[in-house]
């Protein structure tokens, strides 16, 4: 299934074919546009030289300077670009050293409490950040049909026809809803 998170066909592209973009993704996705955090990876992925693959061996062996400049762009691949930075390689580093560089392992076996909490282990993704990945995997046919229980460990994130998060965006029309979902709960905290 291709991704429709950036809402830009090549930043999409990447995602739907690169688990570690995906992942990267996800981190950029807080107090920043979901569709700009999402194309962040594909802007790193050009300005690293490697416009089809955001590689975590080459982002974990980076100058942290070399990564910073990519990701200040213009334009910058986050609000936070420094710290931004410093978060991707740490989690470019997480999985050279646990998973030999291939991300897609963090999902690809267990089930869903299992998968949940590898996410959750993750540097930069606590337990809400967690849920809403493994919602993603989950309604997008990321996961394999033996991951039972992935429904329940992503709770309230994984069911069918809601709009609360990135995990429920297929176009532009449920960006706008879950923005209008977000901007309700923000009101009601």
């Amino acid at each position: 299934m291709d991704l429709t998170l950036a809402q830009n066909p090549d930043a999409d592209h990447l995602l739907s074919d690169d688990p570690f973009a995906l992942l990267v993704g996800m981190l950029l996705d807080q107090q920043f546009p979901m569709e700009r955090a999402f194309t962040g990876p594909y802007l790193l992925a050009q300005r690293l030289g490697t416009p089809d693959r955001l590689d975590p061996a080459v982002v974990a062996a980076l100058d942290p300077d070399t990564l910073l400049a990519a990701a200040k762009g213009p334009p910058a691949v986050h609000r936070y670009p420094g710290s931004m930075a410093e978060r991707i390689q740490a989690l470019a580093r997480h999985v050279v050293d646990h998973y030999g560089g291939d991300t897609a392992a963090i999902w690809r076996s267990g089930d869903g409490d299992e998968v949940l909490a590898r996410l959750t282990s993750l540097p930069g993704f606590g337990d809400q950040k967690s849920r809403i990945f493994l919602a993603l995997l989950l309604k997008t046919d990321r996961l394999p049909e033996e991951c039972s229980g992935a429904r329940d460990a992503c709770s309230p994130y994984g069911e069918p026809g809601t709009f609360m998060s990135i995990a429920d965006v297929t176009g532009p029309e449920s960006l706008g809803k879950v923005r209008e979902w977000k901007q309700a709960h923000k009101r009601k905290s």
